[in-house]
């Protein structure tokens, strides 16, 4: 059975850069098949698994051929270890909804049968922070049952991160998606696991994995490759390999139970963010 997943956090987050290392380290060491849908109207979800700037978006090409030019030949890709991609794409800048976009491409990728049974994993990849209904699709109509949620430990994406859940939580009983959990893309701030440990306590969401700094992500973006294309056998592909497995192997599943702001401030503030 294919299990879908999103992946949300603020934007420069690192999300897009997880989200597409840990789909590389499903396929590469445990041999999954997989599927990464972008919802960012940016098309920046799957370049380094296909190792180019960007694929043609269905947006694109509903826009130029209209529906009849729309097929899986025309905007479904393979890239790294057979994993499979789709980029939504976005309107022209500053006319139109971006969100929009995400409901017409996933619409039309189910009808052209994109999401295969043959599929273990479907990923969206999601912008930033729930706040416009387009974005918020795969969660409100059911599309991603799991979601994991990129942070750091740093005040606005713990803000971003919290404003997802609340966002979530309004669908919860409609779709039935819940959080798989919280994992931290670490920048190396003060305090950073404890800060983003007590944050998931306090939610009562599970921080299933801490992403180390590393350069080595940096140099293989640079060749427009995920880590694991660029060097197995490193550390950093070892941790990506960690996450990957926790996801595989996850049977947690919550609601979680956001703060309001005033809990917020006070966590960030006990950890020294807030002036």
């Amino acid at each position: 059975m294919t299990r879908k997943l999103a992946f949300y956090g603020k934007g420069g987050i690192g999300k897009s850069t997880t989200q597409q290392n840990t789909a590389a380290a499903m396929t590469h060491f445990f041999g999954k098949k997989v599927l990464i849908h972008g919802c960012d109207p940016k098309a920046d979800c799957t370049r380094m698994i296909l190792s180019i700037r960007m694929q043609e978006t269905v947006m694109d090409t509903l826009r130029e051929f209209g529906e009849e030019g729309v097929s899986l030949d025309t905007v479904l890709k393979t890239g790294y270890e057979g994993i499979r991609c789709v980029e939504s794409g976005g309107p022209e800048p500053g006319v139109g909804c971006a969100g929009r976009g995400v409901i017409t491409a996933i619409n039309l990728m189910e009808e052209l049968g994109a999401y295969s049974p043959d599929l273990d994993f479907v990923i969206f990849d999601v912008l930033g922070d729930v706040v416009c209904g387009g974005f918020a699709m795969p969660v409100r109509e059911g599309k991603a049952e799991e979601i994991y949620v990129v942070v750091s430990g740093e005040m606005m994406a713990l803000y971003a991160a919290n404003n997802i859940c609340r966002g979530m939580i309004k669908y919860v009983e409609a779709s039935g998606v819940r959080i798989g959990g919280i994992i931290c893309n670490s920048r190396n701030v003060d305090g950073e696991v404890e800060l983003v440990g007590e944050f998931c306590d306090t939610i009562g969401t599970p921080l299933i994995h801490v992403i180390p700094r590393d350069n080595i992500v940096q140099k293989a973006e640079f060749n427009r490759k995920t880590v694991t294309e660029f060097d197995d056998t490193c550390n950093q592909a070892l941790e990506y390999r960690k996450l990957a497995d926790k996801i595989i192997n996850n049977t947690k599943f919550v609601i979680p139970e956001p703060m309001d702001m005033g809990e917020m401030e006070k966590l960030v503030l006990k950890y020294g963010l807030m002036d």
